[in-house]
């Protein structure tokens, strides 16, 4: 049974979102939504993969730029992470990871243009954050014996090569491997904000109508990830790395001049850049902070919590879809291919898809957040639970469910619910570029209207939400003794 601490965390969890959800925007406003459905499911089966002149290089820089990105994210974040025990550090790295990538690729094509530089950091940046994290959490967890027995006057160099390095190092591999899938979503959505990767291709193909060109792009980038074992060895991983690069194209040459202007001009708050000095800083700051940035938190929370929970009850419908408790071979293979569905296709992109066929509301976003999100934890709960042996006696149906196996990986599904929900909150933020009123809707706003000074100032209250979120989210694994590794 649960203890009585998860069960109320659970039932306050689900109050606060049925609460949020009668003051959220939830509707269907197309007027042929199910046709619209239906003619995007017939793209999908019909893809045309000859019609998109420039695909199979998209494809080409799609993954170059995920290879670049999280090659020098990796390689950043280590080193942090051997100095993560300072909290100046701590604070460095959790501020920029808590910065969506296209927050980040919004703000270099201000001043880098449509360059290859401008997707590389704009994964780089946030990545390395995350792998200075989970790094410094593999390292803290080694085992401290081989250093023991090592001999006297070894030094620290070589202590940590020799005894801690190798001990740690399955885990390091296994998680950058993982990460590098993650480099692969967050490149594709790249192509949102005008950079040449597929999701470049898939907007464009929708905007005009063509759903065969799209579900060609889809099918493409989910083949993509569902081979990733196949092609990614780590015998070949250095000549991918070292070839990537010369796959990322030229783009337009960058103008440093430009580079200069937005750090001492652009991103100055407009009362001090026109001498209006400080009298003027404090309403100019009131104005942003009342008529965008309190609109656009209160949305961003509102639709978080809804799609925590509603991520929760995905997770936990779709567990049995691959568990061997549940079903024979036949199911549990159709469950594995809608998971990896619902699990390759980010966030951003699925939001995309149904906020064209359903009409601008929150409803898009929630449907988006709860499949990906929650067929990445259902596919972990669905695997712990094969693990588990059941009682020879034990019932099944219903029951097998709610009394044998449910009670047993509630826990660990709690756990990467809460670490999720950071994650969540970050995508829900960045969604706003697609017409949704969270934080993100008022930073593209600013852009859009040259106002860098008050776009700058919303992406940090975005990043400190986040980082909120993330420590309130540790507080409560904490006090419900959760604990998981984390996840993409």
């Amino acid at each position: 049974m649960t203890s009585s601490k998860t069960a109320r965390t659970s039932v306050l969890f689900l109050g606060i979102a049925l609460l949020c959800l009668g003051f959220s925007d939830i509707a269907i406003t197309t007027a042929n939504p199910w046709q619209d459905l239906m003619r995007f499911f017939w793209g999908v089966m019909t893809p045309d993969f000859l019609s998109s002149e420039g695909l199979a290089t998209a494809l080409l820089r799609t993954v170059a730029f995920a290879f670049v990105g999280v090659a020098i994210g990796s390689m950043a974040g280590f080193l942090l992470a051997l100095v993560y025990r300072f909290r100046a550090v701590r604070t460095f790295a959790a501020f920029i990871r808590a910065i969506h990538e296209l927050f980040w690729a919004l703000i270099f094509l201000q001043f880098f243009g449509f360059h290859p530089l401008t997707g590389v950091l704009a994964i780089a940046i946030p990545y390395s954050g995350i792998f200075a994290k989970v790094y410094s959490e593999i390292l803290d967890e080694a085992d401290p014996e081989p250093r023991n027995l090592l001999p006297l006057g070894t030094g620290v160099l070589s202590a940590f090569l020799y005894a801690r390095i190798p001990d740690c190092w399955d885990q390091i591999r296994t998680y950058t491997s993982y990460r590098l899938e993650c480099g692969l979503r967050s490149s594709a959505i790249l192509g949102f904000v005008g950079l040449p990767t597929l999701g470049f291709y898939l907007e464009s193909s929708f905007s005009q109508g063509l759903y065969s060109e799209a579900g060609a792009v889809l099918i493409l980038f989910y083949v993509l990830i569902a081979t990733i074992p196949l092609w990614v060895r780590p015998k070949l991983l250095p000549v991918y790395i070292i070839a990537s690069p010369f796959f990322l194209g030229d783009g337009l040459p960058i103008v440093w001049g430009n580079v200069h202007r937005f750090f001492t001009e652009d991103i100055v708050p407009s009362p001090i850049r026109y001498g209006d000095g400080l009298e003027g800083l404090l309403p100019w700051f009131s104005d942003l902070f009342v008529n965008q940035a309190l609109p656009g938190i209160w949305n961003t929370l509102v639709l978080t919590q809804m799609a925590l929970v509603a991520t929760g009850i995905i997770a936990l419908l779709a567990f049995p879809l691959i568990s061997k408790h549940f079903g024979g071979p036949v199911r549990r293979t159709g469950g594995h291919v809608f998971l990896v569905i619902a699990r390759s296709t980010p966030e951003y992109i699925l939001a995309y898809i149904l906020l064209q066929l359903w009409g601008p509301s929150m409803l898009p976003a929630v449907v988006a957040l709860a499949l990906h999100n929650g067929g990445i934890i259902g596919h972990l709960i669905g695997r712990q639970t094969n693990g588990i042996t059941l009682r020879p006696d034990a019932p099944g149906g219903a029951l097998r469910y709610g009394y044998e196996l449910l009670p047993r990986v509630y826990p660990s599904f709690l756990a990467f619910l809460f670490y999720r929900w950071e994650i969540i909150m970050r995508e829900t933020a960045i969604l706003g570029i697609l017409g949704i009123y969270t934080l993100g809707f008022y930073v593209d706003s600013a852009i859009q209207n040259i106002q860098f000074d008050r776009a700058i100032i919303l992406i940090v209250i975005t990043a400190m939400l986040n980082i909120g979120i993330d420590a309130l989210s540790r507080r409560i694994r904490k006090r419900l003794a959760l604990q998981t590794m984390p996840t993409c």
